[in-house]
């Protein structure tokens, strides 16, 4: 899934000093967000075609706004372990979420810096409006934005991504936003943290395939939340 942020506009540089670019050989493949100055949080489809390891071409940014330009606030680490959730399956997105360990430990300043995880599993009321930011294309089938975007959007009612996606989205362990057919994530910006009330809520795990904006399809995120226990227990 290439990144992607639709409708959106150019985000305040390093105004989310947690936003991480995940990339292999120096490429933009997914999003996350830095929890711990050696851990980051993302999506675990974004490394199912790739060998994750100590000798793998993996690395994170932290501290860009532009992916293009060698800013000096920019931290480049190493990814020695994917840790992906036991009951993750390929191709099947009801538990993608992973933990990136990282080879050394990020240097925590005004550029770069952690975000504090929600740790209650509480209902998350719809029509909120939120935001999700990532590095990529500003319409679907066009050439990626190398400056970091941001869209805003409003949570849909849980019963009726059910009711769209029907076995694809879980409520308990799901959030969704729906699409005004302007603004989107698309294909799909994977890993990015959806930012509600200035907490993570989501993470990007998928849309629909053939037309990110379609406002028949809620977007779908992880629910942080339904995780905590599970990435605390690894972090400490």
């Amino acid at each position: 899934m290439e990144s992607g942020i639709v409708g959106g506009k150019e985000v305040e540089p390093h105004s989310r000093p947690y936003m991480v670019s995940l990339q292999l050989n120096n490429t933009h493949v997914c999003g996350g967000m830095l929890i711990k100055n050696n851990y980051v949080l993302t999506s675990a489809h974004c490394v199912d075609n790739i060998k994750c390891s100590e000798n793998s071409m993996l690395e994170v940014v932290l501290g860009a706004h532009n992916l293009k330009k060698h800013e000096i606030f920019q931290q480049r680490i190493k990814v020695t372990k994917c840790i992906k959730y036991p009951s993750y399956k390929q191709k099947e997105y009801h538990h993608d979420i992973m933990l990136l360990k990282l080879k050394t430990k990020a240097k925590i300043n005004k550029f770069v810096n952690v975000i504090a995880l929600p740790e209650k599993d509480k209902k998350i009321p719809a029509n909120q409006k939120c935001s999700i930011a990532g590095w990529g294309m500003k319409a679907p089938n066009t050439s990626a934005s190398h400056v970091l975007q941001e869209v805003t959007l409003k949570l849909q009612f849980n019963f009726e991504c059910r009711r769209i996606w029907q076995k694809y989205f879980y409520p308990q362990h799901m959030i969704c936003t729906a699409s005004d057919g302007k603004k989107a994530f698309c294909q799909g910006d994977s890993g990015s943290p959806l930012i509600c009330n200035n907490k993570p809520r989501g993470i990007a795990a998928y849309t629909y395939l053939y037309d990110c904006r379609s406002p028949k399809y809620p977007q779908v995120y992880i629910k942080i939340s339904y995780f905590f226990p599970w990435i605390k227990n690894i972090i400490g």
